[in-house]
This record gives structure tokens, C-alpha cells and sequence, in this order.
């Protein structure tokens, strides 16, 4: 199925909404448009978005935010292997390797353990453009993943943790002129210190509701702060093992060709996809009246932020104001600006974030100068709208 949608109308739901500041409920709890607020359309989309496309991807159309979390049916997804089709009363996660008990855990198993909550949104590290579409926020709920690692077990020579999921695909691969043809599952992996703290979950629900198969069904691992790769859906196993893991999406593909100074000397080397990469973005602009307001998101890692701020054209960069009530560490966050006196014509709009350790995200021309690929694209980008 592919659904497309031309350059949206005016966002539904927000008149309905008028009036609740009365009633106490916090103006960020919904920010979605007052009544009377309509939307400045930006110059810079394409002339029609596909939002769905067969099964294997959707993206949201950000100008559409209502709210802090992501309804399920609307959550971004892009797959590398379709989504399978798991039995879930058959379904077992199987931990194995490098453990004195190998494990073999139905759904009830795992929803018999404790479980915790985690607000956590985050973004496909391809996610860049004007649409920024490919990330959401959520709910999460599940068992942590130390948990089930305890139960097994995991012995002193494990140094590498693989997950795998239950999606898989023929794959050709190339080394030095030999190709081979292989059934590929897909798998990531993570090393020993950070599969036993606290962080990463194993998650079967989305806002409350069993996850969907966009969504992983029936379980995912989730690494709090970091890109969406890692966060492999259809978890079928668990394997514990001492040698680094080099599969396909590991080793080869969420990749990212940096340079580093060393000794006055640039260096270039691949980074493997893990943590976010802070970065904000504009999501929309919207007019009451003669005033116009900046509505944007921020995406980071869980490091706390010192500031948001927008620029005009090329005018001075102006505080934005962050949602005093979106605490949630792994959450992103949104910020809003009041752009009074704006003009007509045409004018660019850009937002930029810093945390809290004084890293400001980037321009494009700066993160050009250290990074030749377009994975983890964090840097501003300007928006292009026209004032009537």
C-alpha cells in the first residue's frame, strides 16, 4: 500500500483542543493548533510525501505532532527483511553460548518477570532532510534485559552479546573477488559492560498495547539513547560469545566514515551506528493573528539539554523555550519560539540544539569537514517558508 498525501491541510484535532489551559491541563501537554492557528506551509517538501510504502516503511509527517507520544499505528519503521510471521503462543527466545543455563523463553515466561516502563523516542540514524519523518516517541514495556542475562547466567569469557531477530533474507557476499550467497539473519550486537547495566530492554508492548509487526512482534531489544538499527526487532536469540560480532548490519552497512584529528593530522575511520547524535529540527511554523510560532523537536541520547535556539534568515540566534515537562530522559523533546514581526517574503528558519557538556549541533558545512557519509546527519537545517 502506498499512501501519499500533497502538502497537508491544516492539522486536525487542535480547534477541539482550544480552551483546555482553563481546565489546567498544561498548553505542552497538546501542542497541537489552537483555535484560529493555522499552519505556514514550508517551500522546502516535495510536492507529495509518501507516508507508507507496501509494508516495510512508514514515516510520520512531523507537521502532524500532537502530542509527547506516538500513537503505535503511527510510528515510524523501515525493514530490511519484511516482517515475519512468528506464532506468538509458539514463539520462544532462545539465550545461548557463553551461559551456565541456556534459556528457552515463551511470551508468558517473559511477561511473568518483572517488568519496567521506558519513555525513549528515537530516529533511523538515515533519518535527514526536511521531513525528518523516520522518528517517533513511545511507550515502552518490557523485562530488562540483565534480567534474563542473570537467570542465565553469562560466564567470565563473554565479551559480545548478538541479537538476532527472526527476520532474514539471501544476501550476496564479496571478499576479494569470491562471492557467496548466504541466508543473512539480521543481528547487532553489544559488549559485555553495557548488555549487563540497567539501560537495554526487552520490550513487548508499545503504549500500553502488544507491539505490532512493524513494530518487532513480539519482542524487541531496546538500547536507551541510541539509533534504531541496534534496536533489533523479531528477537529470536540471544547468543553470549567472547569473539567481536561482524555481521552484515554490524560490520558492514551502519557504518559512518569520520575524521579525527590526531597530532595535527586528520585520521579517517568507520564508527559502528550507536548513540544518537544530537539534533534538532523544525517541524512547523504556524500563524494566529499577526504572530507567528516556531514548533520543533530535539532527538538526542539522553544527555540533558543546556539550550535550544532559532535563527531568522541570518539574523541573531534567539532562545527558544523547551517543555519544562518532557523529564523523561530518553524521551525527545519539543521547544517552541515566538517569531513576532515577521515579515512578507520568503525567509529560512533554523534551529539549533546544546547539551548540557556544551556540544552544539553542528552546520552542514562543519559536519562535511568530519564525515563523508549520510548516516547520523545531525546537523541544522534550515527551513524555507514564505510569509503572506
Amino acid at each position: 500500500m502506498v499512501k501519499e498525501t500533497s502538502r497537508r491541510e491544516v492539522l486536525k484535532g487542535g480547534a477541539a483542543l482550544a480552551g483546555l489551559g482553563a481546565l489546567g491541563v498544561p498548553e505542552w501537554a497538546f501542542p497541537a493548533l489552537a483555535q484560529g492557528e493555522t499552519v505556514v506551509e514550508f517551500t522546502d517538501l516535495p510536492e507529495e510525501i509518501v507516508l507508507e510504502r507496501a509494508a516495510d516503511r512508514r514515516i510520520i509527517d512531523v507537521r502532524d505532532i500532537d502530542g509527547p507520544i506516538t500513537p503505535a499505528d503511527k510510528w515510524f519503521t523501515t525493514q530490511h527483511y519484511g516482517h515475519p510471521e512468528i506464532d506468538v503462543n509458539a514463539y520462544r527466545l532462545r539465550v545461548s553460548g557463553l551461559v551456565d543455563s541456556p534459556l528457552d523463553l515463551s511470551m508468558s515466561d517473559l511477561r511473568s518477570m518483572p517488568n519496567r516502563e521506558l519513555v525513549f523516542g528515537f530516529e533511523c540514524s538515515g533519518n535527514r532532510g526536511p521531513l525528518n519523518g523516520l522518528s517517533s516517541n513511545g511507550r515502552w514495556t518490557g523485562v530488562s534485559l540483565r534480567t534474563v542475562l542473570e537467570q542465565a547466567g553469562v560466564q567470565d569469557g563473554a565479551r559480545e552479546f548478538v541479537f538476532f531477530g527472526a527476520d532474514h533474507g539471501e544476501e550476496e557476499v564479496e571478499f576479494r573477488g569470491r562471492v557467496s550467497t548466504v541466508d543473512q539473519q539480521y543481528g547487532r550486537s553489544l559488549q559485555r559492560d553495557l548488555a549487563l547495566s540497567d539501560e537495554p530492554l526487552l520490550a513487548y508492548d508499545l503504549n500500553g498495547e502488544a507491539l505490532s509487526a512493524h513494530q518487532g512482534r513480539p519482542l524487541r531489544l531496546l538500547v536507551p539513547g541510541w539509533y534504531g538499527a541496534p534496536n533489533v526487532k523479531f528477537l529470536s536469540e540471544i547468543h553470549v560469545q567472547e569473539d567481536q560480532y561482524l555481521g552484515k548490519y554490524q560490520a558492514r552497512w551502519y557504518r559512518t566514515l569520520k575524521g579525527e584529528m590526531v597530532n595535527g593530522e586528520m585520521k579517517w575511520k568507520e564508527t559502528a551506528i550507536t548513540k544518537m547524535r544530537l539534533k534538532s529540527y523544525i517541524a512547523r511554523v504556524t500563524k494566529v493573528g499577526s504572530r507567528h510560532r516556531v514548533f520543533g523537536v530535539i532527538m538526542h541520547d539522553g544527555t540533558p539539554i543546556q539550550s535550544v535556539e532559532v535563527k531568522v534568515d541570518d539574523g541573531p540566534w534567539q532562545a527558544a523555550t523547551l517543555d519544562a515537562s518532557m523529564t523523561d530522559q530518553y524521551s525527545w523533546k519539543f521547544f517552541t519560539y515566538d517569531w513576532d514581526g515577521a515579515t512578507p517574503g520568503e525567509h529560512t528558519v533554523t534551529s539549533r540544539a546544546t547539551d548540557v557538556n556544551g556540544y552544539v549541533q553542528p552546520t552542514a558545512e562543519d559536519l562535511n569537514e568530519v564525515k563523508q557519509t549520510f548516516l547520523e546527519q545531525n546537523n541544522q537545517h534550515p527551513r524555507t517558508l514564505i510569509i503572506a
